[in-house]
């Protein structure tokens, strides 16, 4: 079954920096439209970054906007997701799918328009 994988979470401290990165052995993210959404313990999985094949387009939550940047390395199949003056409220699990579509971009928010999600990475902000 092919499968994204997610990787670069850990435990920082309010205002601490992780860098997130999104990769397949087999499955190909260039030209995709690539998004990462998180998951907070008792909440529904949400919409974080997206990134259009274009590599030009992106969309991002109002509440990560300008603390969160979201690039690909098309030459490695990688996606990233650099997340700066990280909060409390950013702590859960992220994960990444590739949108179903190409570089479909109507949906890039929603959640069922992508596939491929990986097991995910866990990011802890506490103090």
């Amino acid at each position: 079954q092919k499968q994204l994988v997610e990787s670069g979470g850990g435990s920082v401290q309010p205002g601490g920096s992780l860098r997130l990165s999104c990769t397949a052995a087999d499955v190909t993210l260039s030209l995709w439209t690539v998004g990462w959404f998180r998951q907070a313990p008792g909440k529904e999985r949400e919409f974080v970054a997206a990134v259009h094949g274009n590599d030009v387009t992106k969309a991002y939550a109002e509440s990560v906007k300008g603390r969160f940047t979201i690039r690909r390395d098309n030459g490695r199949n990688v996606v990233s997701l650099q997340m700066e003056s990280l909060k409390t409220e950013d702590t859960g699990v992220y994960y990444c799918g590739r949108h179903k579509y190409g570089s479909g971009w109507d949906n890039a928010r929603v959640l069922n328009e992508y596939e491929y999600w990986g097991q995910g990475t866990q990011v802890t902000v506490s103090s």
